[in-house]
């Protein structure tokens, strides 16, 4: 796939209809919620996370809302109260059952739910029959809810994860065979020269508002590792003291680890003195090759001052991800777990694996302007106190990111599939537009 180009499923043809899109989206969300138990799907392990059967009504919800009340006529709603219940944050919409309790929600039932997903469907589907003769707002706002949807499908994996991990248990998501070992490949820097780059989308293919609009940025030379941190590169990190020394952190970062007693990333374990980590397939023996994953930007920060290096700004990313080849673990394929990669590119796994956090707050580009309507909340409202991450996940989906894709949390987030990648400033100057890798350094431990 070309880094610069929105698909929605790689196995579908070059140019499915949107038809086809919607169809693909939706049975893979279903895909997904499959492997849980009806139990499963209802409880929600914490504020910031859903249920999944939340998850499979508010994207319905979504469809509904803003593409069927305004383009079908005299559409009937499946139920009058799903307007409050799966409504998320759209307050131009109206009112929102409470974020918090939304594991309190045993009815509507898993089946009403479903029932509720094939309504949405036969009507969107019947809309979608249409194509040709449709709006181009129409078919703007249906490929935005598919990109939501796909968004969904991610936290139906995160949110699994994390409330399966409270269980003492630890059971799997869904088993699969362990993958080869691999060694992962040394670290080495690859430099960028100083200028002046263009940086956001430029309006070819699907993006979000956030995205754009493109503008110009000037960057001074820089270096970026050519591999995210791993987990062997991190036990360094812990058994030096990291979580306890201060001149690592920031104010903040430092009150988060003290207060919450971090020594670790989230779903890292101890079992008979060695370290174990929670996976969807359940737990599994630490592996140094693989990307750390689970951690803040608080400890990414902290990390990236121990190895007297920093995280990259979100444009130093961007730039250094128009030449990198679009390969790594994404949520198609069976890992659904970070992992050592076993190409030798210069720059390695910007793609999947694992989201990487940036030095960047969450700020709108030069001449933002969100979206007019309920759309405008979407993204700009958020704009305050998170941090920016790029690159997608092994619980992304493939035809889901690219180069200008801007995810963002507040810098305390640890349950995303977030890891790092570091970046330092230029030794020396070279020559306009060349790179080149040097400074070899083992990962091996």
């Amino acid at each position: 796939m070309r880094a610069d180009t929105a698909r929605y499923d790689s196995a579908m043809p070059s140019s499915p209809s949107l038809l086809d899109r919607y169809r693909a989206v939706r049975a893979r969300t279903q895909a997904l919620a499959d492997p849980l138990t009806a139990e499963d799907q209802v409880i929600q392990s914490m504020p910031d996370a859903s249920p999944t059967k939340w998850h499979l009504a508010h994207t319905s919800w979504f469809f509904e809302t803003f593409v069927l009340e305004s383009t079908v006529p005299a559409y009937r709603h499946f139920h009058p109260a799903y307007r409050v219940l799966f409504n998320s944050y759209y307050q131009s919409v109206g009112e929102q059952y409470t974020r918090s309790q939304r594991g309190m929600l045993s009815r509507p039932t898993q089946a009403e739910v479903q029932a509720y997903r094939a309504h949405v469907d036969r009507h969107v589907e019947a809309l979608l029959e249409k194509e040709p003769d449709l709006d181009a707002r129409v078919r703007d706002v249906v490929t935005l809810g598919l990109h939501h949807e796909q968004q969904h499908q991610e936290l139906i994996l995160t949110d699994v994860k994390h409330l399966l991990a409270q269980s003492p248990l630890l059971p799997a998501y869904r088993e699969r065979e362990a993958p080869p070992r691999r060694v992962a490949p040394s670290l080495s820097w690859v430099a960028f020269d100083e200028g002046l780059r263009q940086v956001g989308h430029t309006g070819q293919g699907f993006a979000f508002d956030n995205e754009g609009p493109a503008h110009r940025v000037f960057v001074d030379a820089f270096e970026l590792a050519s591999r995210p941190v791993t987990n062997g590169e991190w036990l360094e990190f812990v058994a030096s003291g990291g979580y306890e020394e201060p001149g690592f952190w920031t104010s903040d970062g430092f009150a988060v680890a003290r207060t919450r007693r971090l020594d670790a990333p989230l779903y890292w374990l101890r079992r008979d003195g060695a370290w174990w980590v929670q996976t969807l397939a359940g737990p599994e023996p630490l592996r140094p090759e693989d990307p750390v994953v689970h951690v803040s930007w608080y400890e990414a920060d902290a990390y990236a001052r121990f190895a007297e290096a920093r995280l990259p700004t979100e444009a130093e990313w961007e730039i250094a991800a128009r030449e990198a080849p679009v390969a790594g673990n994404f949520a198609e394929g069976e890992q659904l777990h970070p992992r050592a990669s076993a190409a030798r590119a210069a720059l390695d796994q910007l793609f999947g694996d694992v989201w990487e956090w940036t030095a960047s707050p969450y700020t709108p580009y030069p001449g933002y302007r969100p979206p007019s309507g309920a759309l405008g909340e979407y993204n700009g409202k958020f704009m305050a106190n998170q941090m920016v991450l790029r690159g997608g996940s092994c619980a992304t989906p493939e035809s889901h990111i690219r180069p200008t894709y801007r995810n963002f949390f507040y810098p305390d987030t640890r349950w995303q599939f977030a890891g790092l990648r570091l970046a330092r400033w230029q030794a020396r100057r070279l020559a306009p537009g060349a790179q080149r890798a040097e400074g070899e350094r083992s990962s091996e431990n």
